[in-house]
């Protein structure tokens, strides 16, 4: 995997400068098959297909513990309104979390999201445009 690219999503991400489609494109582009984020750890890790990892830090200040219950509903209106509405990855992410979002993988070659709660609840979104 390139570290350099990896970690240029990573902070692009962080930052607002980047889009979830640039994203994906500079993560394939690096090697990377899917990432894992865990918002309770504020982690972010990639994984390669023949097994590398690379982890980098969600390093954001003031954001709420993880909700107890997973809220599908605000999920899908907070998807929407990045996909729509161009919001940045903080607010997404502070969004998740008070909506009881704890982790999830994006899994870029099968272009899709699963979504997962503290008690096992979860969602699965596919990227615009890809079809279950």
């Amino acid at each position: 995997m390139d570290s350099k690219l990896i970690l240029d999503a990573a902070r692009g991400t962080l930052d607002g400068t980047l889009s979830f489609p640039e994203v994906v494109g500079q993560l394939l582009a690096a090697g990377v098959e899917y990432y894992h984020v865990d918002y309770v750890g504020l982690r972010k890790r990639f994984y390669s297909a023949e097994g590398e990892m690379m982890a980098t830090s969600i390093n954001y200040e003031g954001l709420p513990p993880v909700a107890p219950e997973f809220d599908a509903a605000a999920l899908r209106a907070n998807i929407l309104d990045s996909q729509r509405n161009g919001q940045k990855y903080r607010e997404f992410t502070r969004r998740a979390m008070a909506g009881g979002v704890q982790g999830y993988i994006a899994f870029l070659r099968g272009k899709r999201v699963t979504y997962w709660g503290r008690t096992g609840d979860q969602h699965t979104e596919w990227f615009p445009g890809a079809k279950p």
